[in-house]
Formats: C-alpha cells, structure tokens, sequence
C-alpha cells in the first residue's frame, strides 16, 4: 500500500481550506484518509502562523514509515524544517515556444530587408 501526505479540499465555494492527510495513494482527494496530519488555510496572511498547521510527531513517524509527500505538502515541510525540498532547474521554461521563434525570425527578416535596400 503506497502512502501519500496530501491535502484534501473543504470549505465553502472560492472560500478554500485544506486538511493534511496521510492517505492510500489510490483513494480519491477528498475520500478516505488514514490520519488527519495539519492544516492549510491559503485565506490567512502569508505571514500568519496559523496559515499552515502541522502536527510534527505524526509528520515525522509518518515519513519514517514510508509516506511520500505531494510536491504542495513538500514545500510545507521543507519551510518546517521536517523533509529537504530538492532545488529544481528547468532552463528551458524561459524559453520561447516553436511559433514565437519563427515570428521573430520573420521580423528579422523584414527589418534587414528595408536595410539591405537602403544601403544598395
């Protein structure tokens, strides 16, 4: 059985508030769920503390039994000091599609050609 810490969706409508569970890998988001492990709610102030709540013994236990964490809950407890977040590159997201190329290749183009005519 594949253990995740994930977050599982409550409140009201464009009023989100998220629970930290340990849960089957298979269950759906918002289904069963073994342990209830913190809380989030992203209403709150970035700088409150009662924005994030973790319960860190059952984190900890938790994490030594195997229970992999979301990417989300990840970043939580890397900031909680509980897991190490690896650093992540991706030097090719700045970089402009196929379709963006071709039409600065274009305008290259028509630029140069007005240039090319001028100085002949």
């Amino acid at each position: 059985m594949s253990l995740k810490i994930r977050l599982t969706r409550g409140g009201a409508k464009k009023r989100p508030y998220y629970r930290i569970v340990v849960a089957d890998a298979r269950a759906p988001r918002d289904g069963r769920f073994i342990e209830k492990v913190g809380a989030y709610d992203p209403m709150k102030a970035k700088d409150d503390p009662a924005r994030i709540v973790l319960d860190t013994e059952k984190l900890q236990s938790w994490l030594a039994k195997g229970a992999q964490p979301t990417d989300r809950v990840l970043r939580f407890l890397d900031a909680a000091g509980l897991a190490k977040r690896p650093a992540r590159n991706n030097p090719q997201k700045a970089e402009p599609g196929d379709k963006s190329k071709e039409r600065a290749a274009k305008r290259a183009e028509k630029a140069a050609a007005p240039a090319e005519d001028a100085a002949a």
